[in-house]
């Protein structure tokens, strides 16, 4: 198997945390893992990425064009990685935007989701998911990085079985969060059964 996911998001999304659990699953799994992080302002609402690539890899950059998914927690992050990923690959992302604080003021535009997620479709497969309501349903906004996760699983584009993903969320956050980070995961695998 060899696998590069792009996590993708504005910090405080759990990009971070979500890219170690996917990572620490392949390793259950006896795969080959490496991964990587980008985070400059994230704890101002900047952008953050992480790749992680399984399998016969040797390098964290995943070159333009080659990465199997995108997985993003915000519509203009997918959109601004475009590049990373393979005509052949798939986009997963929230649509629930986060306006940038320029944007508030008056400067810059953010463009309507529609037309964001259109300009993906023209690259590859898109799976538009309402992440933050799910996450709320599960019982904790915090959880919508698990929610991705579950529905990145449910598409098909981890490669990891679903037991070893469950395992490393068990191991990686605090005990009173772990059922309803569950939850959170499976019902992200449920919100994307309309696409596959």
């Amino acid at each position: 198997m060899k696998k590069s996911i792009l996590f993708a998001g504005v910090g405080g999304q759990g990009v971070i945390t979500a890219a170690n659990i996917v990572a620490n699953a392949a390793l259950k799994q006896g795969e080959n893992v490496i991964t990587s992080e980008l985070h400059g302002m994230a704890q101002r609402g900047g952008d953050v990425k992480c790749a992680v690539r399984i399998g016969d890899v040797y390098s964290s950059i995943i070159p333009p064009g080659t990465a199997d998914a995108i997985i993003s927690f915000e519509p203009m992050e997918a959109l601004r990685n475009l590049n990373v990923v393979s005509e052949d690959g798939v986009i997963i992302t929230d649509i629930n935007p986060i306006i940038p604080p320029l944007v508030s003021i008056g400067i810059g535009e953010y463009p309507p989701v529609e037309d964001i997620i259109s300009r993906m479709e023209k690259k590859c497969r898109v799976m538009a998911i309402d992440a933050d309501s799910i996450a709320r349903k599960a019982g904790n906004i915090l959880t919508k990085n698990v929610v991705m996760i579950g529905a990145a699983n449910a598409a098909g584009v981890l490669g990891i079985e679903k037991e070893n993903i469950l395992k490393a969320i068990k191991e990686m956050l605090k005990e009173k969060y772990v059922e309803m980070n569950i939850k959170a995961f499976e019902m992200g695998e449920e919100s994307v059964s309309k696409y596959l």
